[in-house]
Protein backbone atom coordinates (compact mmCIF):
# COMPACT_ATOMS: atom_id res chain seq x y z
CA UNK A 1 0.00 0.00 0.00
CA UNK A 2 1.33 3.45 -0.89
CA UNK A 3 2.24 5.55 2.14
CA UNK A 4 1.29 9.22 1.97
CA UNK A 5 3.55 11.31 4.18
CA UNK A 6 4.33 14.95 4.76
CA UNK A 7 7.61 16.79 4.21
CA UNK A 8 8.44 16.82 7.94
CA UNK A 9 9.29 13.10 8.26
CA UNK A 10 12.43 12.49 10.30
CA UNK A 11 13.59 9.63 8.09
CA UNK A 12 13.41 5.89 7.49
CA UNK A 13 13.25 3.26 10.26
CA UNK A 14 16.86 2.54 11.37
CA UNK A 15 16.21 -1.22 11.19
CA UNK A 16 16.10 -0.90 7.40
CA UNK A 17 19.89 -0.56 7.36
CA UNK A 18 20.07 -4.24 8.29
CA UNK A 19 17.45 -5.33 5.74
CA UNK A 20 18.16 -6.75 2.31
CA UNK A 21 18.49 -4.53 -0.76
CA UNK A 22 15.02 -5.44 -2.03
CA UNK A 23 13.33 -4.38 1.21
CA UNK A 24 15.26 -1.10 1.42
CA UNK A 25 14.44 -0.29 -2.17
CA UNK A 26 10.76 -1.27 -1.72
CA UNK A 27 10.46 1.11 1.24
CA UNK A 28 11.69 4.05 -0.81
CA UNK A 29 9.49 3.14 -3.78
CA UNK A 30 6.37 2.94 -1.60
CA UNK A 31 7.05 6.25 0.14
CA UNK A 32 5.20 9.13 -1.48
CA UNK A 33 5.88 12.71 -0.47
CA UNK A 34 2.77 14.89 -0.22
CA UNK A 35 4.56 17.87 -1.73
CA UNK A 36 2.74 21.22 -2.14
CA UNK A 37 1.76 20.80 -5.79
CA UNK A 38 0.34 17.32 -5.20
CA UNK A 39 -1.64 18.54 -2.18
CA UNK A 40 -2.93 21.58 -4.08
CA UNK A 41 -4.23 19.56 -7.04
CA UNK A 42 -5.54 16.82 -4.74
CA UNK A 43 -7.60 19.29 -2.69
CA UNK A 44 -9.00 20.92 -5.83
CA UNK A 45 -9.89 17.53 -7.30
CA UNK A 46 -11.67 16.42 -4.12
CA UNK A 47 -13.75 19.62 -4.06
CA UNK A 48 -14.64 19.11 -7.71
CA UNK A 49 -15.66 15.49 -7.15
CA UNK A 50 -17.81 16.52 -4.17
CA UNK A 51 -19.64 19.09 -6.32
CA UNK A 52 -19.13 18.63 -10.07
CA UNK A 53 -21.97 21.09 -10.81
CA UNK A 54 -23.45 19.07 -13.65
CA UNK A 55 -20.15 18.09 -15.27
CA UNK A 56 -19.72 14.65 -16.81
CA UNK A 57 -15.91 14.76 -17.01
CA UNK A 58 -12.98 16.01 -15.00
CA UNK A 59 -9.89 16.40 -17.18
CA UNK A 60 -6.63 16.32 -15.20
CA UNK A 61 -3.75 17.36 -17.43
CA UNK A 62 -0.05 17.28 -16.74
CA UNK A 63 3.37 16.53 -18.15
CA UNK A 64 4.52 12.94 -18.38
CA UNK A 65 6.15 12.17 -15.03
CA UNK A 66 4.52 15.01 -13.09
CA UNK A 67 2.83 12.51 -10.75
CA UNK A 68 -0.69 11.95 -12.12
CA UNK A 69 -0.79 8.27 -11.15
CA UNK A 70 0.34 9.18 -7.62
CA UNK A 71 -2.41 11.79 -7.55
CA UNK A 72 -4.98 9.18 -8.53
CA UNK A 73 -3.82 6.87 -5.72
CA UNK A 74 -4.00 9.71 -3.22
CA UNK A 75 -7.53 10.59 -4.34
CA UNK A 76 -8.60 6.96 -4.11
CA UNK A 77 -7.20 6.80 -0.58
CA UNK A 78 -8.96 10.00 0.52
CA UNK A 79 -12.29 9.04 -1.06
CA UNK A 80 -12.17 5.57 0.48
CA UNK A 81 -11.46 6.98 3.95
CA UNK A 82 -14.34 9.45 3.60
CA UNK A 83 -16.79 6.71 2.59
CA UNK A 84 -16.42 4.38 5.57
CA UNK A 85 -19.89 5.29 6.88
CA UNK A 86 -21.46 4.80 3.47
CA UNK A 87 -19.96 1.31 3.27
CA UNK A 88 -22.14 0.30 6.23
CA UNK A 89 -25.32 1.94 4.90
CA UNK A 90 -24.86 0.76 1.30
CA UNK A 91 -22.77 -2.44 1.29
CA UNK A 92 -22.83 -2.81 -2.50
CA UNK A 93 -21.42 0.61 -3.25
CA UNK A 94 -17.78 1.56 -3.65
CA UNK A 95 -16.46 5.13 -3.33
CA UNK A 96 -14.09 5.12 -6.29
CA UNK A 97 -12.86 2.88 -9.09
CA UNK A 98 -10.74 3.21 -12.17
CA UNK A 99 -8.48 1.67 -14.75
CA UNK A 100 -5.57 2.59 -17.00
CA UNK A 101 -6.49 2.95 -20.65
CA UNK A 102 -4.37 0.53 -22.67
CA UNK A 103 -2.84 1.84 -25.88
CA UNK A 104 -4.32 0.22 -28.97
CA UNK A 105 -2.24 -2.48 -30.67
CA UNK A 106 -3.89 -1.65 -33.99
CA UNK A 107 -5.55 1.51 -35.31
CA UNK A 108 -8.64 1.34 -33.12
CA UNK A 109 -9.00 1.54 -29.36
CA UNK A 110 -10.02 -1.80 -27.85
CA UNK A 111 -13.42 -1.11 -26.27
CA UNK A 112 -13.96 -4.76 -25.37
CA UNK A 113 -10.81 -4.69 -23.26
CA UNK A 114 -11.93 -1.39 -21.73
CA UNK A 115 -15.35 -2.75 -20.73
CA UNK A 116 -13.98 -5.99 -19.27
CA UNK A 117 -11.27 -4.28 -17.25
CA UNK A 118 -13.77 -1.67 -16.02
CA UNK A 119 -16.07 -4.43 -14.80
CA UNK A 120 -13.15 -6.03 -12.99
CA UNK A 121 -12.28 -2.69 -11.38
CA UNK A 122 -15.87 -2.45 -10.13
CA UNK A 123 -15.55 -5.90 -8.54
CA UNK A 124 -18.32 -7.30 -10.71
CA UNK A 125 -18.83 -10.82 -9.28
CA UNK A 126 -18.50 -13.85 -11.53
CA UNK A 127 -17.77 -11.71 -14.55
CA UNK A 128 -16.86 -14.75 -16.68
CA UNK A 129 -20.30 -16.23 -16.05
CA UNK A 130 -22.30 -13.04 -16.53
CA UNK A 131 -21.37 -12.12 -20.08
CA UNK A 132 -24.60 -13.12 -21.80
CA UNK A 133 -27.19 -10.56 -20.78
CA UNK A 134 -30.17 -12.02 -22.61
CA UNK A 135 -28.92 -11.59 -26.18
CA UNK A 136 -27.60 -14.05 -28.72
CA UNK A 137 -24.04 -14.30 -29.96
CA UNK A 138 -22.12 -15.63 -26.94
CA UNK A 139 -21.46 -19.31 -26.28
CA UNK A 140 -18.72 -21.73 -25.24
CA UNK A 141 -16.98 -24.37 -27.34
CA UNK A 142 -16.35 -27.98 -26.31
CA UNK A 143 -13.23 -26.96 -24.39
CA UNK A 144 -15.21 -24.48 -22.35
CA UNK A 145 -13.58 -21.48 -24.02
CA UNK A 146 -15.71 -18.38 -24.42
CA UNK A 147 -16.65 -17.63 -28.04
CA UNK A 148 -18.02 -14.17 -28.75
CA UNK A 149 -19.46 -12.81 -31.98
CA UNK A 150 -17.92 -9.36 -32.59
CA UNK A 151 -21.24 -7.69 -33.48
CA UNK A 152 -22.75 -8.33 -30.05
CA UNK A 153 -19.91 -8.40 -27.52
CA UNK A 154 -19.44 -4.65 -27.08
CA UNK A 155 -23.18 -4.02 -26.71
CA UNK A 156 -23.48 -6.74 -24.08
CA UNK A 157 -20.45 -5.60 -22.14
CA UNK A 158 -21.59 -1.99 -22.36
CA UNK A 159 -24.93 -2.90 -20.75
CA UNK A 160 -23.09 -4.86 -18.07
CA UNK A 161 -20.84 -1.89 -17.31
CA UNK A 162 -23.79 0.52 -17.13
CA UNK A 163 -25.53 -1.77 -14.65
CA UNK A 164 -22.36 -2.16 -12.58
CA UNK A 165 -21.81 1.60 -12.39
CA UNK A 166 -25.42 2.18 -11.34
CA UNK A 167 -25.13 -0.50 -8.66
CA UNK A 168 -21.70 0.44 -7.30
CA UNK A 169 -22.38 4.21 -7.38
CA UNK A 170 -18.75 5.40 -7.26
CA UNK A 171 -18.17 9.12 -6.71
CA UNK A 172 -15.87 9.04 -9.73
CA UNK A 173 -14.53 6.51 -12.22
CA UNK A 174 -10.93 7.24 -13.19
CA UNK A 175 -9.38 6.53 -16.57
CA UNK A 176 -5.61 6.92 -16.25
CA UNK A 177 -3.44 7.47 -19.36
CA UNK A 178 -6.66 8.57 -21.05
CA UNK A 179 -4.79 10.00 -24.03
CA UNK A 180 -4.63 6.40 -25.31
CA UNK A 181 -8.32 6.73 -26.18
CA UNK A 182 -7.25 9.02 -29.00
CA UNK A 183 -5.00 6.51 -30.78
CA UNK A 184 -7.24 6.47 -33.85
CA UNK A 185 -7.02 7.14 -37.52
CA UNK A 186 -9.40 10.11 -37.85
CA UNK A 187 -10.77 13.05 -35.88
CA UNK A 188 -14.33 11.90 -36.41
CA UNK A 189 -13.61 8.64 -34.61
CA UNK A 190 -12.17 10.62 -31.70
CA UNK A 191 -15.48 12.47 -31.49
CA UNK A 192 -17.24 9.09 -31.42
CA UNK A 193 -14.96 7.96 -28.58
CA UNK A 194 -15.88 10.90 -26.41
CA UNK A 195 -19.57 10.68 -27.30
CA UNK A 196 -19.55 7.08 -26.12
CA UNK A 197 -17.91 8.01 -22.81
CA UNK A 198 -20.23 10.99 -22.39
CA UNK A 199 -23.31 8.83 -22.83
CA UNK A 200 -21.89 6.32 -20.35
CA UNK A 201 -21.47 9.09 -17.79
CA UNK A 202 -24.94 10.50 -18.53
CA UNK A 203 -26.96 7.26 -18.33
CA UNK A 204 -25.21 6.09 -15.14
CA UNK A 205 -24.86 9.47 -13.43
CA UNK A 206 -21.23 8.67 -12.59
CA UNK A 207 -18.58 11.35 -12.95
CA UNK A 208 -15.60 10.23 -15.07
CA UNK A 209 -12.09 11.47 -14.38
CA UNK A 210 -9.67 11.42 -17.32
CA UNK A 211 -6.01 11.73 -16.35
CA UNK A 212 -3.39 12.14 -19.03
CA UNK A 213 -0.78 14.22 -20.79
CA UNK A 214 -1.44 17.41 -22.70
CA UNK A 215 -2.59 15.25 -25.62
CA UNK A 216 -5.92 15.19 -23.76
CA UNK A 217 -6.44 18.84 -24.69
CA UNK A 218 -7.62 17.75 -28.14
CA UNK A 219 -10.42 15.76 -26.47
CA UNK A 220 -12.07 18.62 -24.62
CA UNK A 221 -12.02 20.89 -27.71
CA UNK A 222 -14.06 18.51 -29.88
CA UNK A 223 -17.36 20.30 -29.24
CA UNK A 224 -18.89 23.14 -27.28
CA UNK A 225 -21.11 20.69 -25.41
CA UNK A 226 -18.11 18.68 -24.25
CA UNK A 227 -16.34 21.82 -23.08
CA UNK A 228 -19.46 22.85 -21.15
CA UNK A 229 -19.82 19.45 -19.46
CA UNK A 230 -16.16 19.15 -18.44
CA UNK A 231 -13.89 20.63 -15.78
CA UNK A 232 -10.18 21.26 -16.37
CA UNK A 233 -7.55 20.74 -13.67
CA UNK A 234 -3.93 21.48 -14.52
CA UNK A 235 -1.33 19.47 -12.59
CA UNK A 236 1.67 21.61 -13.45
CA UNK A 237 5.33 20.99 -12.74
CA UNK A 238 7.53 23.19 -10.58
CA UNK A 239 9.05 26.27 -12.24
CA UNK A 240 12.63 27.35 -11.50
CA UNK A 241 11.59 30.95 -12.19
CA UNK A 242 9.18 30.92 -9.22
CA UNK A 243 10.90 31.30 -5.81
CA UNK A 244 8.03 29.50 -4.04
CA UNK A 245 8.33 26.60 -6.47
CA UNK A 246 12.08 26.42 -5.89
CA UNK A 247 11.58 26.22 -2.13
CA UNK A 248 8.90 23.53 -2.54
CA UNK A 249 11.15 21.53 -4.88
CA UNK A 250 14.07 21.75 -2.44
CA UNK A 251 11.80 20.70 0.44
CA UNK A 252 10.69 17.68 -1.56
CA UNK A 253 14.32 16.77 -2.27
CA UNK A 254 15.07 17.00 1.45
CA UNK A 255 12.20 14.60 2.18
CA UNK A 256 13.44 12.14 -0.44
CA UNK A 257 17.03 12.18 0.81
CA UNK A 258 15.79 11.48 4.36
CA UNK A 259 13.98 8.38 3.14
CA UNK A 260 16.99 6.79 1.43
CA UNK A 261 18.11 3.94 3.69
CA UNK A 262 21.87 4.47 3.46
CA UNK A 263 24.39 5.11 6.26
CA UNK A 264 25.11 8.69 5.19
CA UNK A 265 22.28 10.95 4.06
CA UNK A 266 22.74 12.04 0.41
CA UNK A 267 23.01 15.75 -0.37
CA UNK A 268 20.23 16.10 -2.95
CA UNK A 269 19.38 19.64 -1.83
CA UNK A 270 22.96 20.73 -2.44
CA UNK A 271 22.56 19.50 -6.03
CA UNK A 272 19.01 20.77 -6.48
CA UNK A 273 19.72 22.56 -9.75
CA UNK A 274 21.00 19.39 -11.38
CA UNK A 275 18.06 17.43 -9.97
CA UNK A 276 15.67 20.04 -11.35
CA UNK A 277 17.44 20.17 -14.70
CA UNK A 278 17.18 16.45 -15.40
CA UNK A 279 13.68 15.98 -13.94
CA UNK A 280 12.26 19.12 -15.61
CA UNK A 281 10.56 19.99 -12.33
CA UNK A 282 8.38 16.84 -12.44
CA UNK A 283 8.29 14.95 -9.13
CA UNK A 284 7.25 11.64 -10.67
CA UNK A 285 10.25 11.72 -12.99
CA UNK A 286 12.48 12.74 -10.07
CA UNK A 287 11.24 9.84 -7.91
CA UNK A 288 11.88 7.25 -10.64
CA UNK A 289 15.36 8.65 -11.20
CA UNK A 290 16.24 8.64 -7.51
CA UNK A 291 14.98 5.07 -7.14
CA UNK A 292 17.39 3.89 -9.85
CA UNK A 293 20.29 5.82 -8.30
CA UNK A 294 19.50 4.36 -4.87
CA UNK A 295 19.46 0.84 -6.30
CA UNK A 296 22.92 1.34 -7.77
CA UNK A 297 24.26 2.59 -4.43
CA UNK A 298 22.71 -0.34 -2.55
CA UNK A 299 24.05 -2.86 -5.06
CA UNK A 300 27.52 -1.36 -4.65
CA UNK A 301 27.12 -1.47 -0.84
CA UNK A 302 28.39 2.11 -0.43
CA UNK A 303 27.52 4.53 2.36
CA UNK A 304 25.50 7.04 0.36
CA UNK A 305 24.05 8.06 -2.99
CA UNK A 306 26.55 10.32 -4.73
CA UNK A 307 26.32 12.79 -7.58
CA UNK A 308 27.97 10.14 -9.75
CA UNK A 309 25.07 7.77 -9.10
CA UNK A 310 22.66 10.50 -10.16
CA UNK A 311 24.64 11.28 -13.31
CA UNK A 312 24.76 7.63 -14.34
CA UNK A 313 20.97 7.37 -14.19
CA UNK A 314 19.98 10.83 -15.46
CA UNK A 315 18.23 11.55 -18.75
CA UNK A 316 20.51 12.99 -21.41
CA UNK A 317 20.33 16.72 -22.12
CA UNK A 318 19.02 15.90 -25.61
CA UNK A 319 16.16 13.84 -24.22
CA UNK A 320 15.36 16.51 -21.64
CA UNK A 321 15.14 19.19 -24.32
CA UNK A 322 12.77 17.05 -26.38
CA UNK A 323 10.55 16.35 -23.39
CA UNK A 324 10.61 20.00 -22.33
CA UNK A 325 9.50 21.15 -25.78
CA UNK A 326 6.38 18.98 -25.60
CA UNK A 327 5.64 20.15 -22.06
CA UNK A 328 5.95 23.85 -22.90
CA UNK A 329 3.67 23.47 -25.92
CA UNK A 330 1.03 21.85 -23.72
CA UNK A 331 1.38 24.47 -20.99
CA UNK A 332 0.82 27.24 -23.52
CA UNK A 333 -2.55 25.77 -24.44
CA UNK A 334 -3.68 25.98 -20.80
CA UNK A 335 -2.24 29.42 -20.10
CA UNK A 336 -4.40 32.54 -20.37
CA UNK A 337 -2.63 35.47 -21.98
CA UNK A 338 -3.82 39.06 -22.15
CA UNK A 339 -4.25 38.64 -25.91
CA UNK A 340 -6.68 35.76 -25.29
CA UNK A 341 -8.79 37.94 -22.99
CA UNK A 342 -8.82 40.83 -25.48
CA UNK A 343 -9.79 38.50 -28.31
CA UNK A 344 -12.68 37.08 -26.26
CA UNK A 345 -13.98 40.52 -25.29
CA UNK A 346 -13.84 41.76 -28.88
CA UNK A 347 -15.71 38.68 -30.09
CA UNK A 348 -18.42 39.39 -27.49
CA UNK A 349 -18.71 43.03 -28.54
CA UNK A 350 -17.03 44.34 -25.37
CA UNK A 351 -14.24 46.87 -25.15
CA UNK A 352 -10.99 45.00 -25.55
CA UNK A 353 -9.37 46.63 -22.49
CA UNK A 354 -12.54 46.65 -20.37
CA UNK A 355 -11.98 50.34 -19.51
CA UNK A 356 -15.14 51.77 -21.08
CA UNK A 357 -18.19 49.72 -20.32
CA UNK A 358 -21.73 50.85 -21.05
CA UNK A 359 -25.11 49.56 -19.92
CA UNK A 360 -26.60 50.37 -23.32
CA UNK A 361 -26.69 47.61 -25.97
CA UNK A 362 -24.41 48.14 -28.98
CA UNK A 363 -26.12 50.05 -31.80
CA UNK A 364 -26.60 48.57 -35.23
CA UNK A 365 -23.93 49.25 -37.80
CA UNK A 366 -24.49 52.56 -39.59
CA UNK A 367 -25.08 52.50 -43.32
CA UNK A 368 -24.83 56.29 -43.70
CA UNK A 369 -27.05 59.20 -42.63
CA UNK A 370 -28.30 59.90 -39.14
CA UNK A 371 -28.71 57.14 -36.55
CA UNK A 372 -32.27 56.08 -35.69
CA UNK A 373 -33.44 55.05 -32.26
CA UNK A 374 -34.86 51.55 -31.95
CA UNK A 375 -38.60 51.59 -32.86
CA UNK A 376 -38.59 55.11 -34.39
CA UNK A 377 -40.26 55.27 -37.79
CA UNK A 378 -38.54 56.83 -40.75
CA UNK A 379 -40.28 60.03 -42.04
CA UNK A 380 -40.99 58.54 -45.45
CA UNK A 381 -43.27 56.00 -43.84
CA UNK A 382 -45.75 58.74 -42.84
CA UNK A 383 -47.13 58.92 -46.40
CA UNK A 384 -48.13 55.30 -46.41
CA UNK A 385 -51.95 54.91 -46.37
CA UNK A 386 -52.70 58.60 -47.17
CA UNK A 387 -54.81 59.60 -50.17
CA UNK A 388 -52.90 61.09 -53.03
CA UNK A 389 -53.68 64.76 -53.67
Amino acid sequence: MTIISTAIDTGFPPALLHACVAQRLAYFESHTIAHPRLKEVSDLSLRTIAEPAGASFVFIYGASGVGKTTLRRRLEQKLTEAALVRAVLAPGSIPVAGIEAIAADAKNFDWKNFYVRSLMALNEPSINHKVDYGTQGIYRNLLGELIIQPKTVNANLRIALENALRHRKPDIFFIDEAQHLGKLASGRKLQDQMDSLKSLANVTGVLHGLLGTYELLSFRNLSGQLMRRSIDIHFRRYYASDPDDVRAFQSTLLSFQRQMSVLEMPDLVGNWEYCYERSLGCIGTLKDWLTKALKDALDEDVHTVTLKHLENRAWSAFKCRGMLKEIVEGEKQLSEEESDIRSLRMALGLDADGSNRSDEPPSAKSTGGSKQKVGQRKPKRDAIGQLAS
